[in-house]
């Protein structure tokens, strides 16, 4: 059966509430940062690397490749937002295959916690690009009449993300959990295969998303420079 991570309760004292969503995440978090610490530490320019930092780069040439190619060309300040974003999701996802670990973003607050970074990230990347004048003029685009529309563009853009990366998530553990009751002994790997392979699209997918909602606000800028001249 699958459990909502959120629903298990560690330490509850007044409205501090440590919740298992909090503990795996924390735990994510540990292991990416030690993972990186550990990769990228006596990191080599000479001709001849050893094969963990061919494998570190090779990673990041990835990463950095398909961001670029996405906000055509903006990869330098993208690349550390969407990149933690993807590693995060994924690491949850890899860590999940290890009995009792509960991935965290198989619980609802942790996709809206993700959701809401990339909310208040493309403002935030917008006005750096734009300046607060220049952004804020893009939700008058085509007319004023748009402003209210614009705005709630925006919130359901991100309910929409939160919603889609959990509801993917919970959807293939459901159906992983059912298949396994019902037949225990044949199908458990290929389906926790199947599952990994799930949440390993759904990171790729978020993290395309916010590339794509944070180049739209810094592009803005570009193009009416473009126009003016």
């Amino acid at each position: 059966m699958n459990i909502d991570p959120s629903e298990i309760v560690y330490f509850e004292w007044g409205f501090v509430r440590i919740t298992a969503t909090l503990v795996f995440a924390w735990i994510t978090t540990a292991v990416i940062v030690t993972g990186a610490y550990f990769l990228t530490r006596n990191l080599s320019s000479d001709a001849k690397i050893s094969r963990k930092q061919n494998a570190v780069e090779a990673l990041f040439t990835m990463i950095h490749g398909q961001i670029n190619e996405i906000s055509q060309g903006s990869s330098g300040r993208i690349l550390p937002f969407a990149g933690t974003l993807f590693l995060f999701i994924l690491a949850s996802v890899l860590l999940s295959l290890i009995p009792g670990f509960l991935s965290p973003s198989g619980s609802l607050n942790t996709t809206i916690a993700l959701a809401l970074c990339v909310f208040f990230a493309v403002p935030f990347y917008g006005i750096s690009s734009q300046g607060l004048k220049g952004y804020l003029k893009d939700y008058l685009k085509p007319t004023w009449i748009m402003l209210p529309f614009n705005i709630i563009s925006e919130i359901s853009r991100a309910v929409s993300m939160a919603i889609r990366l959990y509801g993917n998530v919970m959807s293939s553990s459901i159906i992983v959990g059912i298949l396994v009751t019902i037949v225990p002994l044949l199908f458990p790997v290929a389906l926790q295969l199947l599952g990994l392979l799930t949440g390993v699209i759904q990171a790729y997918i978020f993290a395309v998303l916010a590339v794509v909602y944070i180049s739209a606000a810094i592009r803005n800028k570009e193009e009416s420079t473009s126009e003016s001249e």
